[in-house]
């Protein structure tokens, strides 16, 4: 989660998360007994797991104080970053690059759309070692070297699609 200054308001997901650590009334607040949700939404605090403008704008299609059209898409996500995870380790074991590719491509928009910033990044890394291409997508790289890369990235990619699934859980926990 990014900081705010002290003349920027909290968006709206940094609005949620201060109202589940209790940030956002301290007198009501003792900081000195941390439940687990608390320790939870703080290891959110500077990792840069989601772009709030993205995820804002996607809150903000949502009904007063009923975040179901959000919430339904959440979930369809995560949904289908699973099933795209299972074919992607699929598509390792034959080494089917261009396969690898694609999949990174599409999970990479999806991850975008919901503005989950990390897995966007990933998944646009392995579209790139797919194509043997270094991480930027500029130069070539050997078969070798894509295979070692994408090894280490999906275990990278399942780390950060952990991480924000549990973010957006405990959003959508403290909504209810």
């Amino acid at each position: 989660m990014t900081a705010t200054s002290p003349t920027q308001a909290p968006s709206t997901a940094e609005t949620v998360i201060n109202n589940i650590k209790g940030t956002e009334e301290p007198e009501v607040a003792d900081k000195g007994a941390e439940t687990e949700t608390e320790t939870d939404a703080d290891e959110f605090e500077d990792n840069g797991i989601i772009d709030h403008t993205t995820f804002d704008q996607l809150l903000e299609m949502d009904d007063e104080e009923d975040h179901e059209f959000s919430r339904s898409l959440v979930w369809n996500y995560f949904e289908q970053a699973e099933k795209t995870f299972v074919d992607m380790d699929d598509a390792m074991e034959k080494l089917d690059f261009p396969d690898l590719s694609r999949l990174g491509h599409f999970l990479k928009g999806s991850s975008a759309a919901l503005g989950l910033t990390k897995v966007k990044e990933s998944c646009e890394k392995l579209q790139h070692y797919g194509n043997r291409k270094d991480a930027a997508g500029v130069e070539s790289i050997t078969n070798d070297e894509a295979e070692t890369l994408i090894r280490a990235l999906l275990v990278q990619m399942r780390r950060e699609y952990n991480e924000a699934e549990s973010y957006l859980k405990v959003f959508y926990d403290g909504q209810e």
